[in-house]
């Protein structure tokens, strides 16, 4: 039975058409591979034409059709533009190239790879495409996995966890470090005795050296208690974070989100992505007498029929992109003009339903598309933020990643003279910016930062 197993799942998967494969796949595409691969298809179609130039056009300057006129945005990829002002910068293609960066190859990209290959029923792999998109630079989870499984079942959420802890590298998809550490030792096997419960309450022991303290609570002696660390010292904390060592390639914003005139103004990096239109010559030859071969026919008739699907994707992908962006805008208008200090909490169904799609649509098109702000060039999934609870009822809640720049702010400044403790630093936090956070979560926080501990500042 379990043979069959991957074939039935193959059969699932094929439930897809095509179109609907290729609409899933270009709406994960960045600028840079998409324009590698709208290349590659009017190399391949003879019906696909790439107009020279794409002028940006706003919404307000599009005609008003009857039912017969041609719709240019029906027959073109040309997306059109939205923005909170109208902006028409003739050096936006100077922009987005200086607004290019380096970046090493996404561990999203490097899990979703590894999920693609892997034998699991269909509802696995949609719900494993959210969690992976889900993680942090630190490969841990941004928003609690069963808010993101709401229509899941317990069993499914189980599964995929499971199945991406286990993926390269392991011990990702999880809450903290301590329980990345404790994953990756349950796979690595051969573990020293003590050393998950050493892992999971007395990690702050072993980082002030306080082995004898861990012995006598244990009751074992002092060679036990380093034969865990020296075990523990194999894993790693972070597993994320390996892929910021990696080798490097460019990447050119998807999108550009820029204060002009107390106004946010969003723009497509349209210079990047040519705009599509069917080829007229081509279109021309269905009307022509002379072509009456049945085989030669079928294939115009193909060809027209895959150049405007294709075309419709690259529209809908483009607009899905501007209006999450437009979406997403809305909601952190502080971050674009104050600061990412001001990120406010963010899921996916919030855009989700703002947008009209699917949170894993709003995860897709999410992931791996950048934009350019005035505080610097971030990805879209940066936006999506937890909140944290404030003593201050009149406050809005706070992020996860906001308090993370707050706690850095903190040790800069009021920590410069003298060593604040994690407890120190929740208390400053609580009494000063009515943000309650418990002591470990500080702990998490500064350790996500690379900010060493009090005891070793």
């Amino acid at each position: 039975m379990q043979n069959q197993k991957p074939v039935l799942i193959h059969e699932q998967r094929m439930k897809l058409s095509p179109q609907m494969y290729q609409s899933i796949q270009l709406m994960a595409l960045p600028v840079q591979e998409l324009k590698l691969k709208i290349q590659d298809e009017v190399e391949k179609n003879p019906a696909l034409e790439a107009l020279e130039h794409n002028n940006n056009v706003s919404i307000d300057d599009l005609p008003r059709k009857t039912s017969e006129e041609y719709d240019y945005f029906e027959n073109t990829s040309d997306p059109g533009g939205i923005s909170y002002a109208a902006s028409r910068d003739n050096d936006s293609k100077r922009m987005f190239l200086e607004g290019a960066l380096s970046r090493p190859e996404s561990l999203q990209d490097h899990l979703l790879r590894q999920l693609s290959v892997q034998p699991v029923r269909n509802a696995v792999f949609r719900l494993g495409e959210l969690l992976i998109q889900n993680l942090d630079e630190n490969g841990f989870n941004i928003e609690k996995p069963e808010l993101l499984a709401r229509d899941f079942s317990d069993e499914e959420l189980r599964e995929t966890l499971s199945l991406i802890q286990m993926l390269d590298p392991p011990g990702t998809c999880t809450r903290d470090f301590r329980e990345s550490l404790i994953v990756q030792a349950g796979i690595k096997g051969n573990m020293p005795e003590y050393t998950i419960e050493i892992i999971d309450k007395y990690f702050d022991y072993l980082e002030k050296g306080k082995f004898k303290d861990i012995s006598k609570i244990l009751k074992t002696s002092l060679k036990a208690v380093e034969d865990a660390l020296e075990y523990i010292k194999t894993l790693n904390p972070f597993p994320g974070r390996q892929f910021s060592t990696e080798t490097s390639t460019y990447v050119i914003p998807d999108l550009m989100i820029r204060v002009v005139n107390d106004e946010l103004v969003i723009r497509l990096n349209e210079e990047e992505i040519p705009v599509l239109k069917i080829n007229p010559g081509f279109a021309g030859l269905k009307e022509e007498s002379e072509i009456t071969d049945k085989k030669t026919v079928q294939y115009i008739n193909s060809r027209l029929k895959e150049a405007s699907w294709f075309i419709q994707t690259i529209h809908l992908r483009n607009q899905t992109l501007l209006k999450t962006a437009s979406a997403i805008a809305a909601y952190q208008r502080d971050f674009f003009i104050k600061g990412p200090q001001y990120l406010s909490p963010l899921t996916l169904k919030d855009i989700s339903e703002k947008v009209g799609v699917h949170e894993t649509t709003i995860s897709r098109i999410s992931t791996s598309k950048y934009v350019q702000t005035d505080w610097g060039i971030f990805e879209l999934k940066y936006f999506f933020s937890t909140a944290l609870s404030r003593t201050d009822t009149r406050e809005k809640m706070v992020s996860r990643v906001s308090v993370k720049h707050i706690i850095k702010e903190i040790i800069e400044t009021e920590g410069k003279d003298i060593h604040l403790s994690d407890q120190n630093l929740a208390d400053f936090l609580k009494e000063k910016k009515g943000i309650k956070i418990a002591r470990r979560t500080v702990a998490k926080y500064r350790k996500e930062l690379d900010i060493a501990s009090s005891y070793e500042r």
